[in-house]
């Protein structure tokens, strides 16, 4: 990349601007990075923003160079001047999406210069620095050092024009290295993506191979990898799932510390506390009676505030429960905003983890029984037909705590959902039903994860453990002639190369805790997740419930799941099957769909890849789950995972600032109707970015650009069930009401189950995201405030 601004001599070859400086302008003198003082050249401000604007046709550079200028004092730098370029293009993106792309190319040579004041001109002096500085490896310096020339010499700086200017931001204010004492960045965006292509790979080819795929924005591993990949600490995966404690005090404490230690290095949490008793309950050991699991939660939530990771972000925790569990009303009550905040834990995210026996009796408005765990210590470990009969045996026996009728607990549920957005509900009978490592008995999935994405089979000897990585599916489109269609021979080639990569992270991540390190080689799960099919279904022209639309989903499921297996097979023949193989339901020809009795397109391919992973087995026991993606998706520039938009217009807030966003789609096709105005824009500010109400823009085009609040739940949650049959975890599933009422929620939550969801994640609700109309002519104006916990990037 050209980093020549404003610390740099005039480029004769740059695109020619000119302008008379104002009298105010004469004499003064800017502040070069070097410290060295020289008069201003209003001229070389205009230059130094024109220069990137060669194929930016909408915008116009003079507006940015013109704001700059009118920031100018004596003795200003050249990096503040650079800053408040930056900053000018970035607040234009709402009424233009180019001007996101100028702030982002901005952004990109001021980043260059930071790194090039630094002597760090090569992909391997960025390395060699880090590793003077203590925060590269021993391993991933003496490969760039053995490869350098072939590494130096493959890095493109021009990748860098495909950033946006939210994506770009993020990366510089969150994941690129930053020298320990100065806290300057020490690589470049592209030094950042080799860096990490180089830690993750066996050799040169591959390493760049991985690269490519990074650079162009195809594919992003989480963040936890993107955070830590080549460094003296490399935990790179992103879920960790623990058992519930037994019901001991050194148990409970025992659990405590895992969790702080997996919290510590970037890890998302989910734990049960099922096996814990109940209030009450007898402690025969001092004659006295338990206050049951809120006072240890509450513990839990002040341990995962604390370990903040360095303070990157905030710890994160999930906690599952069981609804037979005796305190399942006061779990229920943990998030409230009201009441004891002694029995409140603000920092702790809930989940039900809901047998089928439950649902049916909330169907049938049966009565329903709670249990000490104390009393009845076989439920954890059991589901279906098993759980159904060793329950009913319980009930009849007479060793219930409590009964009540199962639809009242079932709206404390739904009441949970609509005042806290949590309380998450997630099924353990299809879960464990139609998991591969479920087939011996004994094996059981106890929870999720964080996200809700991450189903494993855990016990006291084996923490669950994920690697996450997501495909941007709106980089997977082809155009010829003017027709777009998906290209599904990319997406494949994209999927066999991340299945490597993930599963190579499996051997070099640090394990903060040995359960965990023993759990994740015996099993080696990944999860291979996706980002952007908002952006693919806007390319399309494809409203979000269409059939089409659906069908498109569904195929883009079951091409992944095909060739992630496929390149799991092909790694058990290089490199060894995982250990416990021969315990998966894989190993009987069993696959995901045919728990979901569904027959996928082509089945004699699908019977061929059966044979060949009978004879030789896979190398991961699960390969595909759905995350949020929210961070990642940002820096690639697209919407989340598998979500419909928010909203046309809007502005994000995260830990790096807030950032105006329009919809980048949808600019284009009202432009081409000559709609594109100031005045179009405050109609969609006022109407809550929503384009229903507009009469001008055609109906065809209403229905492609509705926002999640306009898109029926029926259609998200059964394009769920139709990609679920070839997930072989889970997906993070949000669903979304404006006015969340209990009646509709638990028809929906209802709906959701019967057609097979296996977990489902946030209730999202309206009256978070308003945006702000008091002055609506101004970009400032647009404040969505999108409920978006940073926990959540764990699984990013």
């Amino acid at each position: 990349m050209n980093t020549e601004t404003l610390d740099a001599p005039a480029d004769a070859a740059a695109p020619q601007f000119a302008l008379t400086p104002p009298a105010t302008a004469l004499g003064m003198t800017v502040t070069k990075r070097s410290g060295r003082r020289e008069p201003v050249d209003l001229n070389k401000i205009v230059r130094a923003v024109a220069r990137q604007c060669d194929d930016l046709y909408a915008i116009d550079p003079m507006r940015v160079a013109t704001r700059t200028i009118s920031g100018l004092y004596d003795g200003a730098t050249t990096r503040e001047l650079d800053e408040l370029s930056i900053r000018t293009a970035a607040l234009l993106t709402a009424e233009e999406p180019e001007y996101g792309r100028l702030g982002a190319r901005l952004l990109a040579d001021f980043i260059a210069k930071e790194v090039a004041g630094q002597e760090i001109h090569a992909f391997s002096q960025s390395i060699a620095r880090g590793h003077e500085v203590g925060l590269i490896n021993d391993r991933l310096l003496g490969f760039v050092q053995a490869n350098a020339r072939k590494l130096n010499d493959a890095l493109d700086a021009t990748l860098d024009r495909r950033f946006d200017y939210f994506g770009l931001r993020t990366l510089y204010d969150r994941y690129l290295l930053r020298h320990p004492t100065q806290r300057t960045v020490i690589e470049t965006p592209q030094q950042f993506f080799l860096r990490i292509a180089c830690a993750l790979s066996q050799d040169v080819p591959e390493a760049l191979a991985l690269y490519r795929r990074m650079a162009a924005l195809d594919y992003l591993p989480s963040s936890p990898t993107l955070f830590n990949a080549g460094t003296t600490h490399e935990q790179l995966s992103s879920c960790f799932l623990l058992d519930s404690p037994d019901d001991t005090l050194e148990s409970i404490y025992r659990k405590y510390a895992d969790v702080a230690m997996l919290s510590k290095f970037s890890g998302g949490i989910g734990v049960s506390f099922t096996r814990v008793r109940s209030r009450g309950s007898l402690i025969r050991s001092t004659n006295g009676h338990s206050n049951g699991i809120v006072p240890w939660l509450k513990t839990l939530d002040s341990s995962v505030a604390a370990v903040n990771q360095g303070g990157k972000r905030k710890g994160a925790a999930c906690v599952y429960l069981e609804p037979w569990h005796a305190d399942i009303e006061e779990f229920l009550e943990l998030r409230d905003n009201t009441g004891d905040e002694a029995r409140r834990t603000h920092n702790l995210n809930l989940a039900n983890w809901i047998p089928d026996l439950f649902m049916r009796r909330v169907e049938a408005d049966g009565e329903w029984s709670l249990f000490d765990p104390k009393a009845v210590p076989q439920f954890t470990d059991l589901f279906g037909k098993a759980f159904d009969v060793a329950y009913e045996q319980a009930e009849a026996s007479g060793r219930a705590v409590k009964t009540l009728r199962a639809r009242d607990l079932y709206g404390k549920m739904m009441r949970t959902l609509a005042q806290t957005g949590n309380g998450w509900m997630t099924f353990k009978d299809k879960c464990n039903r139609a998991s591969n490592q479920t087939a011996r008995p004994g094996n059981v999935i106890h929870l999720s994860n964080l996200c809700t994405e991450i189903l494993e089979v855990t016990s006291g000897d084996e923490t669950a453990v994920c690697n996450l990585g997501s495909i941007n599916l709106g980089q997977h489109l082809r155009e010829e002639d003017g027709h777009v269609d998906f290209d599904f021979d990319k997406l494949a080639e994209t999927v066999r190369l991340a299945v490597r990569q993930l599963d190579r992270v499996i051997d070099l991540n640090f394990y903060p805790i040995e359960t965990a390190r023993r759990g994740n080689l015996r099993w080696r799960p990944v999860g291979l997740g996706v980002m952007g099919l908002q952006d693919v279904f806007f390319r399309l022209r494809l409203p979000f419930d269409a059939p089409a639309a659906r069908a498109l989903s569904a195929r883009i499921a079951e091409e992944i799941y095909f060739h992630a297996l496929e390149a799991s097979c092909e790694l058990a023949q290089e490199r060894g099957r995982h250990p416990n193989f021969e315990e998966t339901r894989a190993a009987h020809g069993e696959l995901q769909f045919d728990a979901w009795g569904v027959q996928p397109a082509a089945p004699e391919r699908w019977d061929a890849l059966r044979e060949r992973i009978r004879e030789h087995g896979l190398r991961n026991s699960l390969l595909v789950a759905i995350a949020p993606t929210a961070t990642i998706a940002s820096i690639a520039g697209c919407y989340e995972c598998i979500e419909p938009q928010v909203s046309n217009l809007f502005k994000r807030e995260t830990l790096s600032g807030d950032f105006l966003q329009v919809n980048k789609h949808l600019v284009p096709e009202l432009k081409q109707l000559g709609q594109w105005t100031p005045e179009m824009r405050d109609r969609i500010k006022l109407a809550e970015g929503s384009v229903q109400g507009i009469a001008e823009i055609p109906a065809e085009l209403r229905a492609v650009y509705r926002t999640v609040w306009e898109v029926p739940m029926r259609s998200l949650i059964d394009m769920a069930a139709d990609r679920g049959a070839f997930i072989d975890q889970s997906q993070s599933l949000n669903l979304f009401m404006e006015s969340p009422n209990i009646g509709a929620l638990s028809s929906m939550y209802m709906y959701a189950w019967k057609q097979g969801i296996k977990t489902t994640y946030y209730l999202r609700s309206r009256p978070a995201t308003r945006i702000a109309k008091t002055t609506v002519d101004a970009p400032a104006a647009i404040a969505c405030s999108l409920e978006n916990p940073e926990s959540c990037e764990a699984c990013q």
